[in-house]
């Protein structure tokens, strides 16, 4: 494929879920007008973190795929000739919810959708809460701008899911991401926390030679009330060997532009061939919870 540009869109939310998409597809639409290729929302862009607290009334928030959000962009993707990666609370059945990703080609088809696949429980992160766990496995899809695949937020954090998106021919991983700081733990931790999740998505990218986007929001929350959360921002594009390509600002609404050279995967799995060294004989016990 040669170059591509990956565009990152990175933006507050309100309680408004018109607004939050009209922002995304005003940021998309200036992504592909300075040259992005492949376009990427944040984690839930429609509306503010919500499951900062356990609320049946969030349940009015989620939408279908298809549905207006996906046809929105579906019309962009088409006039624009990009591809979107867009997350969703999807309203699957009643009663089945998913923290879901579409996937949208340049020429506006709906090529499939991705449904988040570990799904955290922890103080301001009640997504147990809303979410079922994905059922599509990990998996990639071919489009106009190569092959890609995605993974949501706390998927960040496992290098097997990593592995097995990689294993289905990604070249690109897209993280949709809502994650920041507890205010009262930044000033002690918060630095740390970062750290541990820059750098585990990196390794991410020189563990399987591909490239990794991180789409993460800014801004502070509380629809919850009480102190909420202060999201970090900081999206940013990986190199195939871990090398930061692009960051955003911790505070500030920006689009992250990024070209990445398509046929660095294949150079970098040639030459650090951890796929194929891999010892899949003697991997048996991942398939376990706990080896005792």
């Amino acid at each position: 494929m040669g170059k591509v540009v990956l565009g990152l869109l990175q933006h507050a939310c309100s309680a408004d879920p018109a607004a939050n998409l009209k922002t995304a597809l005003a940021l998309a639409g200036e992504a592909a007008r300075r040259g992005a290729n492949i376009v990427c929302t944040q984690e839930l862009f429609r509306s503010q973190y919500f499951c900062q607290s356990e609320d049946h009334r969030n349940f009015a928030l989620a939408e279908r795929i298809p549905g207006p959000t996906t046809e929105a962009f579906q019309r962009l993707a088409r006039e624009r000739g990009v591809v979107v990666v867009a997350s969703l609370f999807e309203r699957r059945a009643s009663g089945l919810y998913h923290n879901s990703a579409a996937v949208i080609d340049a020429d506006g088809t709906l090529l499939g959708v991705y449904r988040k696949m570990h799904i955290p429980d922890d103080p301001l992160y009640y997504e147990k809460f809303y979410f079922t766990p994905g059922d599509t496995g990990f998996r990639s899809w071919k489009t106009r701008f190569g092959r890609i695949g995605v993974l949501i937020c706390w998927d960040q954090w496992y290098p097997e899911a990593a592995r097995l998106t990689a294993l289905h021919g990604a070249e690109i991983l897209l993280y949709p991401t809502a994650i920041g700081w507890h205010p009262r733990e930044k000033a002690r931790l918060g630095k740390m926390q970062h750290d541990s999740w820059e750098t585990i998505q990196r390794a991410h990218a020189i563990a399987n030679g591909c490239f990794v986007a991180v789409c993460n929001r800014v801004g502070r929350e509380r629809p919850a009330g009480g102190r909420g959360i202060e999201f970090w921002g900081q999206s940013f594009v990986a190199g195939t060997s871990g090398q930061v390509l692009a960051r955003a600002s911790a505070v500030k609404r920006e689009i992250v532009l990024a070209a990445v050279d398509l046929g660095e995967v294949d150079a970098t799995r040639t030459h650090w061939p951890f796929l194929r060294d891999r010892r899949i004989d003697a991997y048996g016990d991942l398939a376990k919870r706990f080896r005792d």
